[in-house]
């Protein structure tokens, strides 16, 4: 799949099939995000990819925005060390880590992690204090409710600008 046609069809995943996801396609995940780019090439993630399953139901318990983690057949936590932009950094290696799935047909959805269950998920993972929990990424094969549906998009005309804010982008061809 080019990358374009992944950008476009890439869609957020809550159903997964219970295929196992191979080590190939784990690495291959993997690799992406450690491609990404960083803050001064600072690289400072962490990835912890969890497949034991007694695990990932647990990370559904306590994730109660992603409940659907519990589901999955991969858990990647991302953690973050010392950076000045944790949540650019992270979000950069996390975009690369769904294309790539994607394109492998896999599925992911992000999960919001707050407070206490912060605390839980770090117990669990054995993450440091000091370092950042920015999210568990569940994958697995994806189950699609509605197939060739996509999500409606804002025209191009009321999001893009030529110049100065407000004037109308116009291209040659």
């Amino acid at each position: 799949m080019d990358v374009f046609n992944a950008i476009r069809t890439r869609r957020t995943i809550r159903d997964f099939t219970d295929a196992p996801v191979s080590d190939a396609v784990l690495h291959k995940i993997l690799q992406a995000a450690r491609w990404a780019p960083s803050s001064s090439n600072t690289q400072p993630w962490h990835f912890i990819a969890v497949r034991d399953a007694d695990t990932i139901k647990r990370l559904g318990e306590i994730c109660t925005q992603g409940s659907f983690i519990g589901k999955s057949q991969v858990a990647i936590a991302v953690v973050m060390g010392e950076t000045r932009r944790p949540q650019l950094d992270a979000g950069r290696a996390l975009q690369q880590m769904e294309l790539v799935a994607w394109s492998e047909g896999l599925g992911t959805c992000f999960v919001g992690i707050r407070g206490e269950q912060q605390d839980e998920v770090k117990s669990l993972l054995g993450i440091p204090e000091d370092m950042e929990l920015i999210t568990v990424l569940p994958f697995g094969y994806r189950i699609m409710r509605e197939p060739g549906t996509g999500t409606p998009r804002k025209p191009m005309s009321e999001i893009t600008h030529g110049e100065k804010f407000g004037q109308a982008l116009t291209f040659a061809d």
